[in-house]
């Protein structure tokens, strides 16, 4: 596994040369995407059928092979080995990137729904209609990367996460030392007294086990019960505000994009347009069927999200994205075409959505 922080310029060049060397030999051309996730993922599971569509789309000029976490660079590399062509692309949740730039995170996992109440599908009709997909084209020049990118599967809400007991009041969630996300969303964990660790999925269990945290979040039902939550913790919580939105991606190096055909650019686009709209019911699904199992199988207890959390959360999370707002002309440019897509949409699609929701809601308690 090559270290990007020993790697020399020369011997990073060698990599490249041999990488196409390597691609040439095959006669088609071939992207090697490497994840940050393991090959059990659900998000590998999604990304292996774009994959298969941009094959089909292009009669099979165009390949995709995913790469596991580690196999070329670490998790953390994985951007600036695509940047510096590496490796031809990799897979992971723009948000990761928010030490690059800090609008990644308005992208990735835009903080309490950007603090406007944008949930999944309201940001997909900000990216593709609302501005947002002409922003998230200029964020890699912002980020000085050459890359482009492409959103692939929006994922959300996330679940608050697990406890070992049942958590009241914001008082009781102080007392549990909680693994949360890294960036924005876990800094609005500390500016509300919570003791947040940011950990990689893989470590959370393991870390569980030890003692070292005893609270934790990752992401919906399936892929908590992948990682085995429901072994050490029993109660569950699904509302939570953190991750309202959250957004895997695919990055490109941008001297392999532009050597595609026009044929094969638009096979990407289309394909990443699919994969949009196939994660979101995927998911749904998926997590259904798993929080079923958790509930049924192993003894898992949903509970309610103490009301005092959400008060407290949005408070910090709107003072972080004013904060940085000030301080970053392009997250401010990014998070002002939010709040106007909000200002337009939500109205409708919050009011629409209640008396569903209540429904919905109604449905799930004769189920209990």
């Amino acid at each position: 596994m090559f270290n990007l922080k020993t790697l020399t310029k020369g011997a990073a060049i060698s990599a490249v040369a041999l990488s196409v060397v390597a691609t040439s030999a095959m006669a088609d051309k071939v992207l090697r995407i490497q994840s940050v996730l393991s090959d059990n993922a659900d998000e590998v599971f999604m990304l292996k059928e774009f994959g298969k569509d941009v094959a089909a789309l292009t009669g099979g000029s165009l390949t995709i092979e995913v790469l596991p976490a580690g196999a070329i660079v670490g998790a953390r590399d994985v951007m600036d080995a695509v940047d510096a062509g590496l490796v031809e692309g990799g897979f992971a949740w723009t948000h990761y990137w928010g030490g690059k730039h800090v609008a990644a995170n308005l992208f990735g996992a835009p903080i309490a729904g950007a603090g406007v109440g944008l949930d999944n599908i309201a940001f997909l009709s900000w990216f593709q209609y609302g501005g947002g997909k002409e922003l998230y084209d200029r964020l890699w020049d912002e980020m000085g990367v050459n890359v482009k990118g492409f959103m692939l599967q929006p994922v959300g809400p996330e679940a608050l996460g697990w406890f070992s007991e049942p958590i009241n009041s914001m008082d009781d969630f102080r007392k549990y030392r909680f693994r949360a996300p890294p960036g924005m969303v876990g800094q609005a964990y500390k500016d509300i007294g919570v003791a947040s660790v940011a950990m990689g999925g893989g470590d959370i269990l393991p870390a569980l086990e030890k003692g070292t945290i005893d609270a934790a979040e990752w992401c919906c039902p399936k892929p908590d019960m992948v990682f085995g939550f429901q072994k050490v913790l029993k109660h569950y919580y699904l509302q939570g505000l953190h991750q309202v939105v959250v957004n895997a991606d695919m990055y490109v190096n941008g001297d392999f994009y532009n050597g595609l055909s026009a044929t094969e650019k638009k096979a990407l686009e289309v394909a990443a347009n699919a994969s949009l709209s196939k994660s979101m019911s995927y998911r749904i699904y998926e997590n259904g069927k798993a929080l079923q199992t958790l509930v049924k199988d192993h003894g898992v207890i949903l509970h309610d999200t103490p009301a005092d959390y959400f008060s407290a959360y949005m408070s910090a999370a709107k003072s972080l994205l004013e904060k940085n707002a000030a301080e970053n002309e392009f997250f401010a440019e990014v998070w002002q075409s939010q709040k106007d897509f909000a200002d337009i949409a939500v109205p409708f699609w919050a009011g629409s959505q209640a008396s569903n929701a209540a429904l919905g809601k109604a449905h799930a308690d004769t189920l209990k």
